[in-house]
């Protein structure tokens, strides 16, 4: 699991915001993960995004990673955030884009 750890850390080190989903931005593969993409893309900021439907290490490592049973996962500047449920509750409450302004995040281009 090392190995795949790493290749996640890798992924989170690089990127401002990552998402873990199913599927893709354009064709995502669940709902809680379409949910997801609606709330960043809603959120003006620019994210990767990683299809754990592709790699099944990624998306059994991603779980103990997190210690988060569920996909999607976000992570922003490196921090685990929460999966679909929480990034609704904080962006209804105004908390994801304050989150993402103090941590600097870039806006989409």
């Amino acid at each position: 699991m090392s190995e795949t750890n790493d290749r996640i850390s890798k992924v989170v080190g690089e990127n401002d915001v990552v998402l873990f989903m199913k599927g893709t931005p354009l064709f995502p593969q669940c709902g809680f993960s379409s949910r997801a993409i609606a709330i960043l893309d809603h959120c003006g900021v620019g994210y990767e995004s990683v299809d754990v439907l592709q790699d099944m290490e990624i998306r059994q490592g991603i779980k103990s990673y997190s210690d988060w049973p569920t996909i999607p996962q976000l992570y922003v500047k490196g921090e685990f955030v929460g999966g679909s449920d929480i990034m609704m509750e904080m962006f209804e409450a105004g908390e994801l884009q304050t989150l993402m302004d103090e941590k600097g995040v870039a806006k989409a281009s």
